[in-house]
């Protein structure tokens, strides 16, 4: 698996809280074992649990490139990676890695939302693009991989689980009555609803910046 989870601050020079993204993303660490790391870039947060599957060695997240401007976050796996990392080797790009992650960092600084159209794999993630001060988050076409965001008023909250989410300390934990009202009907939350009020999935197939 992987897990990702993320704090966007919209409020000019605030900057994300360092305890409440950690406390975000250590609940993912059934999902990802082997590792895990924090990156905080202005507004911007990133947290990543890693369970190493290609390039065990230097596949770490989240992954920057050697700039410093683009960041990433990503759970999944991409199945053409070595075909787009020709195609962007032709297009002038080095690789540092053998990992998809790089390839994926890549494909995103080039294509930019174009990017996820182009991949076949499953995927949930999310790209920071330090000089735009633009976050892109985007899912696979059949929605295999989750990804689950809360848009409140001075922050976006985002993760690979609502619980990751909930573990926020100023996310409102309020129920959705139609949520629940579909949960006690067909034992499931229809997407994008989630059980919260302020909580909902992205839909798959979906990029959101």
């Amino acid at each position: 698996m992987c897990g990702i989870a993320g704090i966007l601050e919209l409020r000019p020079g605030a900057a994300p809280d360092r305890d409440a993204l950690a406390r975000m993303t250590d609940f993912l660490t059934h999902r990802g074992p082997d590792a895990g790391a924090l990156h905080i870039d202005g507004p911007l947060g990133l947290g990543h649990r890693r369970l190493s599957i290609i390039d065990l060695a230097h596949g770490t997240q989240p992954m920057l490139d050697p700039t410093g401007r683009y960041a990433l976050c990503f759970n999944g796996e991409i199945y053409n990676y070595l075909e787009l990392r020709t195609e962007l080797e032709g297009l002038g790009c080095r690789f540092r890695t053998d990992s998809d992650t790089e390839v994926l960092l890549e494909a995103c600084r080039v294509w930019g939302t174009d990017a996820p159209a182009r991949l076949n794999g499953m995927f949930a993630f999310g790209f920071w693009d330090r000089q735009e001060r633009r976050l892109m988050l985007a899912r696979d076409q059949l929605g295999i991989k989750p990804l689950v965001y809360a848009q409140l008023p001075d922050r976006l909250l985002f993760a690979s689980e609502l619980g990751s989410v909930a573990c926020h300390p100023e996310f409102p934990r309020e129920l959705d009555p139609r949520a629940t009202g579909h949960y006690f009907t067909w034992r499931t939350v229809p997407n994008p609803l989630t059980i919260f009020r302020h909580a909902r999935q992205l839909p798959p197939a979906t990029v959101m910046t």
